[in-house]
């Protein structure tokens, strides 16, 4: 099996390339040039989707082929003092860069909106900024000329009191997605609500595929941590889905480690080595190659470490930088 490890969003090892540098609502209300303020969000955003280019020519370096963008890369965007506001065309040049640079060199990105992005809920206004949100995440991969291999990743979300109407209303207002939206989504696994077989029976269902978070699968799995229904996982992202063939492209998941055994759902700054291990080698028989998405507080630092500690390991070989082979 062949694994490739990416991070997420900022770097802890590249200096003075945040994107996600923003403006407070606050501080914008005060200005009182209004197209003054919005240019300056623009120039923000610009400087964000730089710094996000530079991140990828990073990660060139060091043979990285996922990265999750940052959902900061507009300041403000979404925001009711900024209704009506879309950026996105001005910014045009600058999405394009960076999306031809992953293009050009095979990397795979995504985005994952934040957890206010919740379509299971029973509140129209709630839902109404869901889509709004999910649209323009879609819009800035669009923006970026990237196919429908660059994608958003959410969770089923909240329960509300009956997990089982929760998920039947969010089976209904996916459905009600624009098609160009569904064909972009994954659905994950969350570490208090949706475990990973509730998650993965929506995901059939909607016929989406399914990222699973084995941190979360450790600390929200009913009595059940092992893996017994990945061959399942597997089957969800070899759909056709709208005319795109997800046949190319590896299965992701999402690792991290426990932050303390008080705080057992926090993210510790770098990876448990042993307990990503043992998913690679139960899975490894299975699966030919897998995507993994770093999300330890050190981020590509953590990947490096990582990257150090592999190797060293009977049954893995180092194939570069960021990438390795698992043998089952």
């Amino acid at each position: 099996m062949i694994v490739r490890f990416g991070y997420v969003a900022m770097s802890t090892v590249v200096h003075n390339a945040s994107p996600s540098k923003t403006m407070t609502a606050t501080n914008f209300a005060k200005l009182n040039d209004r197209e003054a303020a919005i240019r300056k969000l623009e120039r923000l955003a610009a400087e964000n989707i730089n710094n996000s280019l530079r991140l990828l020519k990073h990660n060139r370096a060091h043979d990285i082929k996922v990265y999750r963008y940052s959902s900061k890369l507009i300041p403000l965007l979404g925001h009711e003092l900024l209704e009506g506001w879309n950026p996105i065309p001005s910014l045009a040049e600058s999405f394009a860069a960076t999306g031809d640079y992953a293009k050009e060199h095979g990397m795979r990105v995504s985005f994952h909106p934040d957890h206010f992005t919740v379509l299971s809920t029973h509140r129209e206004d709630i839902l109404r900024k869901s889509v709004e949100d999910l649209d323009r995440h879609v819009s800035m991969l669009e923006a970026m000329g990237l196919d429908e291999a660059a994608m958003c990743n959410i969770h089923i979300g909240g329960s509300y009191g009956d997990k089982d109407v929760a998920g039947k209303r969010f089976v209904r207002q996916f459905n009600a997605l624009e098609e160009r939206i569904i064909r972009r989504i994954t659905l994950e696994n969350d570490d208090k609500t949706f475990n990973a077989l509730e998650t993965l029976a929506v995901c059939e269902e909607v016929g989406v595929p399914m990222v699973l978070d084995i941190h979360h699968h450790a600390v929200n799995n009913e009595g059940d941590a092992g893996y017994g229904f990945w061959t399942r996982v597997l089957e969800t992202w070899k759909a056709n889905r709208g005319g795109f063939s997800m046949d190319s492209l590896p299965p992701k998941i999402h690792v991290s480690s426990p932050k303390s055994e008080k705080d057992p759902r926090g993210h510790a700054d770098y990876v448990d080595v042993q307990q990503l291990l043992a998913f690679l080698k139960d899975i490894a028989a299975d699966t030919a190659y897998l995507d993994v998405m770093i999300e330890a507080k050190m981020k590509d630092e953590a990947l490096f470490r990582l990257m150090e500690e592999l190797p060293k390991i009977d049954g893995i070989k180092r194939i570069n930088q960021a990438s390795v082979e698992v043998f089952a």
